[in-house]
């Protein structure tokens, strides 16, 4: 059901900010381990969350970006799905990869700044790392779709990109050149209203970010990024289509960013407490376990088991990140070249000859 939302956007929903349903479902909504599953993969995603900032609160993680308010979305994705495909991520995607095979571990060597975090993604090896510059994933993403579409593979992609980074060169050329090459790639444009303190408004005058599509010849949908339903069904649609041959898709999920854009970020500079509200308001982990209580299918002793449940599992997590052994100072350079040039041989070899002496 299509219905007019706050955001300037008429996005595609199912459940009002309630969890109630606004018409008939999709047939999604009948697959009850699916949407437990879901479920449970938010939960575990704020709960890692919030222990991610505490740990970067306390000098025990780097700067990390928080991803509240986009676990709906991203748990979508991440189920959407399936393990021949590549995910080029964007750097707030951490429900997505706990759904791929990625470790609550490795993801906290990444954002400690261990380059082991990056390495270590064994179950979708395929899958390209957390890109932290901005909309440059995109380029990347049309490489590999190109790839697939050389070997006839009957593969996707599915790239993530945040609504600031839709106004880059690089998104742009990647879904011209998608749609003119006719590519097995999704992109999801993750509008949660803020890029860094610059609101929606400002930062671009397109009404809509999923008409951009419009340029490159390629469908665009708005979804309603805190209705799991919606997400989801417009990701089966858009992975079905790249898999057998029809093109890419520029999907549009609406949602908010309620927390800072990081942990070196202070929203409350640039946005009011009053906005904050109306968002949380809209959340879509209540607006799931709601529609969960209304149709019987969870309890309050259910979501106070799945909360020590995830608690436990995040506890594990830090304590074998806490525990890993720091990498030694050659680290530094051991990851930028496949092969070291020889110009940096000879330095890595000083700082190796000091790191065994015992010098810092």
């Amino acid at each position: 059901m299509r219905q007019r939302q706050e955001f300037h956007v008429d996005s595609t929903r199912y459940l009002d900010d309630h969890g109630k349903p606004l018409d008939g479902l999709p047939a999604l909504a009948g697959d009850t381990d699916r949407v437990l599953a879901a479920y449970r993969n938010m939960v575990l995603t704020r709960t890692f969350d919030a222990k991610a900032i505490a740990l970067q609160r306390t000098g025990k993680c780097g700067t990390y970006p928080s991803v509240l308010g986009h676990e709906v979305i991203g748990t979508a994705i991440g189920q959407s799905m399936v393990k021949t495909d590549v995910f080029v991520p964007y750097y707030r995607d951490q429900a997505v990869h706990m759904l791929r095979g990625v470790g609550l571990r490795e993801m906290l060597l990444y954002w400690g700044g261990d380059e082991r975090g990056s390495a270590n993604w064994e179950n979708c090896p395929e899958d390209l790392p957390i890109a932290v510059p901005i909309a440059t994933q995109c380029c990347h993403a049309v490489g590999v779709a190109s790839a697939m579409r050389i070997r006839g593979e009957e593969r996707a992609v599915v790239c993530c990109v945040g609504d600031g980074g839709t106004s880059k060169g690089d998104f742009l050329e990647s879904i011209n050149l998608a749609g003119a090459w006719h590519l097995p790639v999704v992109f999801v444009a993750i509008n949660n209203q803020w890029a860094i303190s610059t609101p929606r408004s400002l930062q671009t005058g397109a009404e809509t970010i999923a008409q951009k599509a419009i340029s490159a010849g390629l469908p665009g949908h708005a979804v309603d990024g805190n209705d799991y339903f919606a997400a989801s069904e417009a990701l089966d649609i858009a992975l079905e289509r790249a898999r057998g041959g029809k093109g890419a898709t520029l999907i549009e999920a609406v949602t908010y960013r309620l927390g800072d854009h990081t942990t070196a970020d202070d929203a409350t500079r640039y946005r009011t407490a009053e906005d904050l509200k109306r968002a949380w308001e809209k959340d879509g982990v209540k607006r799931l376990q709601n529609w969960l209580h209304d149709n019987g299918i969870w309890d309050a002793e259910k979501e106070k088991a799945l909360q020590a449940e995830s608690k436990d599992k995040v506890e594990k997590a830090v304590e074998e990140y806490l525990a890993t052994e720091p990498q030694p100072p050659t680290a530094m350079v051991d990851y930028l070249f496949e092969t070291l040039p020889v110009a940096l041989q000879a330095q890595r070899e000083r700082i190796a000859a000091k790191y065994r002496g015992g010098e810092s």
